[in-house]
């Protein structure tokens, strides 16, 4: 992977209309990109029809055809790619439900749905909803989560993205990593 100058570089003159710096950006950026579809795919049951390589280039339609907005630096791109990969998933998931259900299938309660597929996790729509949920009481915090889990930035590249400082990346990963696993936990144990 090309180093974050490059990425960075290549980031802010596709930002100014550059559409070779968009060329010349994708090779460079498309490993990280699978590596991120990768981590979330981990966290979808193993039978799922949508693969990290079509999660990748639904991504990239999105990004490439929204207006280039302007790029801070690699971090920042990755973050933001991170959250396109995250609605494109929860929108699936919320779609393929209400297909279900549409079809006559009744909808199992959370609680089933991990017993049946043997999951220990919430759904990623459980998650999502969580993180929403999170982000109406303290936005930061439900960003940290989402850089840091599904993102993978490290705390320092989050601590840029966020503009504040490493400790407050560290405390806000603690803190809402502790109202997640509450909220989780309470939506587990109502069968909600």
């Amino acid at each position: 992977m090309g180093s974050p100058p490059q990425v960075t570089q290549l980031l802010q003159a596709w930002s100014e209309g550059d559409e070779d710096a968009l060329q010349q950006l994708m090779p460079v950026v498309y490993q990280e990109l699978h590596r991120l579809a990768q981590r979330y795919m981990a966290h979808e049951r193993p039978e799922h029809t949508l693969q990290a390589t079509a999660l990748v280039n639904e991504a990239y339609m999105r990004l490439v055809g929204s207006t280039p907005g302007q790029w801070h630096s690699r971090a920042h791109f990755f973050a933001v790619s991170a959250r396109v990969m995250r609605r494109i998933l929860v929108d699936w998931a919320r779609s393929h439900q209400s297909q279900k259900r549409a079809s006559g299938v009744p909808a199992l309660e959370l609680q089933e749905q991990l017993a049946a597929i043997g999951e220990s996790e919430p759904s990623l729509a459980a998650i999502d909803d969580a993180l929403n949920a999170l982000a109406s009481v303290d936005a930061r915090k439900s960003q940290v989560i989402e850089l840091r889990f599904f993102g993978g930035l490290s705390v320092k590249e989050t601590a840029e993205v966020l503009k504040v400082s490493e400790e407050t990346v560290h405390r806000d990963w603690r803190l809402a990593k502790s109202w997640l696993r509450r909220e989780l936990g309470r939506e587990l144990s109502s069968g909600a």
